[in-house]
């Protein structure tokens, strides 16, 4: 989820043409109220969104028992920020314009860790 409507098209579209179902939200809030919530395997999420922050939103799902493997995406990388994901069980902390097979390597090691974990509420 990304508020750039660019960013989101261009990343759901990479990861379709690999071959992964993909859903694309412009805000924390709008994907919480989706029916996507309990089926999603990993999240992509822009640490700066208006509303909840990527790195709130993490807070939120860890809060309410919600084991989604997540990587952050950025154009202002901020060493507290990344330390605060990371230290939260983010997969990667990845800067704008990020590396495609980065990216690709993270959401494999986001899904391999998804199947190792209990299934979520």
């Amino acid at each position: 989820m990304d508020d750039d409507a660019s960013v989101r098209t261009a990343t759901a579209r990479l990861l379709r043409s690999l071959g992964f179902s993909a859903h694309a939200f412009a805000s924390a809030k709008e994907f919480l109220s989706s029916p996507r919530l309990l089926e999603t395997s990993c999240l992509i999420a822009d640490v700066e969104m208006p509303g909840m922050s990527g790195v709130e939103l993490q807070e939120y799902l860890i809060a309410n028992g919600h084991n989604t493997p997540m990587i952050f995406i950025t154009a202002f990388p901020e060493d507290r920020i990344r330390e605060r994901a990371m230290r939260a069980g983010a997969i990667d902390f990845l800067s704008k314009p990020f590396d495609e097979p980065r990216l690709l390597e993270c959401v494999e090691r986001a899904l391999a860790m998804r199947q190792d974990r209990p299934n979520d509420p």
